[in-house]
């Protein structure tokens, strides 16, 4: 394969949305930093929804975003927690993989803590390949063509060779 075209995990993104609840959103916070080992920020809303009781300002969750190799070795254990299970409908048309954790005792390695209790998170991955920065930089930011951009089928074969990824529909055709 041509190394342009070698595919790598370009971010990782875990995030909880705790809403209101104060207590649930620290409790996220010791989560995502046990987890990922890096501090988390907590994010805040921009808008004033007067129904829901939310003004701008307001922490509503947290998020801890890990990039380069970190970024790998943190997706095979998160991958672990779903069994290496995903569906189809989990990846995009871009290159991008989300999913949800449902409990983070399930990813392996991970013990129960009594004082964080039972609690899920969603992951967000972002697949790149090289040449991807063009998009992103400061000055002279061009689009990148079409052929070169990561598609659904790519981002799962990628998956599949590197993380030993199933697809849940290919399991139930068993």
């Amino acid at each position: 394969m041509v190394s342009m075209k070698d595919i790598k995990v370009g971010k990782l993104v875990l995030n909880i949305g705790a809403g209101k609840n104060t207590d649930r959103l620290e409790k996220g916070v010791k989560l995502l930093k046990m987890i990922s080992g890096k501090p988390p920020v907590k994010t805040k809303t921009s808008k004033r929804i007067a129904a829901w009781g939310i003004r701008p300002g307001l922490p509503i969750g947290c998020k801890v975003t890990i990039r380069g190799p970190e970024a790998a070795e943190l997706l095979k254990r998160l991958l672990g927690g779903v069994d290496n299970k995903l569906s189809l409908q989990n990846f995009d048309g871009f290159g991008n993989i989300s999913f949800g954790v449902l409990e983070y005792i399930d990813i392996p390695g991970m013990d129960y803590d009594p004082e964080i209790g039972v609690i899920g998170f969603q992951v967000s991955v972002t697949l790149e390949r090289p040449g991807y920065r063009v998009m992103r930089r400061r000055l002279l930011k061009r689009p990148v063509s079409r052929h070169h951009r990561i598609s659904k089928e790519e981002a799962v074969s990628f998956l599949k060779e590197n993380f030993n990824l199933m697809l849940k529909e290919e399991e139930a055709e068993k």
